[in-house]
């Protein structure tokens, strides 16, 4: 039995046709030709089983057969908001194991002690699509570029919002364990916030509080800034798994 292949298609329904790039990695890699099936995902919650109706040297063409929507794995939005490392290979790895873990949306932070304030989204995005094909999930997370911490913290967001830091003067309490209370609030989101190397300054940290933000830990350990960043996805997929 063929393992099923499956190709990122935006807007799928409405197309006949595979984007350029899954074309060449169907045609040249997988080999299919004119009859063979696959599966499409549209990244907005819809699987979709085709046939190939035509393999040209660069063209894919297809003909859907079925449409497979997707029920979500968790409950509500899980939105990780975080400062990038100064070497970007260290958030694709962590962009790339939280997709397949499973979070709805990645926004880079630019904070007083971020080690970086360019992100070029084009390659993550990139490793995100692949991440999702393989880890077969129907909803796609956005890749947002970088924002000012300031101008994160000021935007009106739904749900239940968290700051992670390292600070002992200031009281935090355990992430999981808050995530988990609010397992019952049905469709509730959560955004965590998780600052770089140096953490978040204290007064973007008092600043946070000011405008909602729980202040929290992710345990005892002290982490670098991608392994909190996925622990921090890993443990709101958990307590929001359906």
């Amino acid at each position: 039995m063929k393992e099923a292949r499956y190709f990122y298609v935006p807007r799928a329904a409405d197309e006949k046709e595979l984007p350029m790039e899954e074309a060449l990695h169907a045609l040249r890699v997988l080999r299919l030709k004119s009859g063979d099936e696959m599966f499409l995902m549209d990244g907005e919650g819809t699987f979709y089983r085709a046939v190939v109706t035509l393999a040209a040297t660069k063209h894919c063409m297809y003909e859907i057969q079925e449409a497979l929507p997707q029920q979500p794995a968790w409950r509500g939005r899980i939105h990780l908001a975080i400062a990038p490392t100064k070497m970007m290979d260290r958030m694709e790895w962590m962009a790339e194991k939280a997709t397949e873990v499973g979070f709805n949306e990645l926004t880079f932070l630019h904070s007083k002690f971020s080690e970086r304030k360019v992100v070029r989204t084009v390659r993550l995005d990139k490793i995100v699509v692949s991440a999702m094909k393989q880890s077969r999930k129907p909803w796609k997370p956005v890749v947002n570029g970088i924002c000012g911490f300031k101008d994160f913290i000021h935007t009106p967001r739904p749900g239940r919002k968290f700051i992670c830091h390292c600070y002992p003067e200031i009281e935090r309490k355990d992430f999981f364990t808050e995530v988990c209370n609010a397992v019952g609030e049905e469709g509730e989101d959560i955004t965590v916030l998780v600052g770089p190397e140096g953490d978040f300054s204290i007064d973007e940290v008092q600043m946070a509080l000011e405008h909602g933000y729980e202040s929290v830990t992710l345990g005892t350990s002290r982490l670098r800034t991608e392994t909190a960043g996925l622990e921090a996805v890993m443990m709101a997929n958990l307590a929001r798994r359906i």
